[in-house]
């Protein structure tokens, strides 16, 4: 019977995968892969053997039709993310509204997801929260730090290595020197790093440093 499953897969670690996700992706026809490459190694690390589509941000619009009608034919299909859950910063939501459109069953297994260790372990407030996942490169970027400004929630967010010192500058322009933040980096990894400090001790921190490998900021509310 047709069947759309959502699999998080490991940020970091490959253990860190349930049981029920690896019998879920034993169990399917086909695993949609963000990158085939980085899917493989997990695959291979549970002797999982099976069809791997590739879908990704680039051609999810193009192979939506065809992913339906793949389904409506009774495939069970399981979206395997690179890292994290499904629909969270990554592809998804596309395929799962299309899919409830057309009364195709859905099923997201809880797992991984970057921002919520991040957060839980930054020691800045988590019982309430807003997580706004990758922050604007251009339009509606000085937007979303001026909201900031008297925001009282603790903000989450994604940032890549090479914008980490950008966006740590533009946070102090607007919310000043006073606020925790946490930059957390390489979560699950040989190399995790949570660093919790005020602005001005963060930049140059990191500065100095170099930073590699995907990073989650935790910024303490009003």
């Amino acid at each position: 019977m047709s069947h759309l499953y959502l699999v998080p897969g490991p940020i970091g670690n490959l253990g860190d995968i349930t049981y029920r996700a690896v019998e879920t992706l034993q169990l399917v026809d086909v695993i949609l892969c963000e990158d085939t490459r980085t899917s493989s190694v997990l695959l291979k690390h549970y002797g999982i053997q099976k069809t791997l589509w590739s879908y990704h941000l680039h051609n999810e619009h193009k192979v939506l039709d065809q992913l339906v009608a793949q389904l409506q034919s009774g495939k069970k299909i399981a979206l395997l993310s690179d890292a994290g859950t499904p629909g969270i910063s990554d592809p998804g939501f596309l395929l799962v509204r299309a899919c409830k459109q057309q009364g195709i069953p859905v099923t997201c297994l809880p797992g991984a997801t970057a921002f919520v260790p991040a957060l839980v372990q930054s020691g800045i407030p988590c019982n309430n929260f807003i997580f706004e996942g990758f922050i604007p490169l251009k339009k509606g970027r000085q937007t979303f730090f001026q909201g900031l400004v008297e925001e009282k929630r603790t903000v989450v967010i994604y940032e890549s290595p090479h914008r980490l010192i950008k966006t740590l500058s533009e946070l102090q322009t607007f919310i000043g020197d006073e606020r925790l933040v946490a930059v957390c980096r390489e979560l699950s990894k040989m190399f995790e790093e949570t660093k919790v400090a005020t602005l001005p001790e963060l930049i140059p921190y990191f500065d100095a440093k170099g930073v590699k490998g995907e990073i989650v900021i935790v910024i303490a509310g009003k």
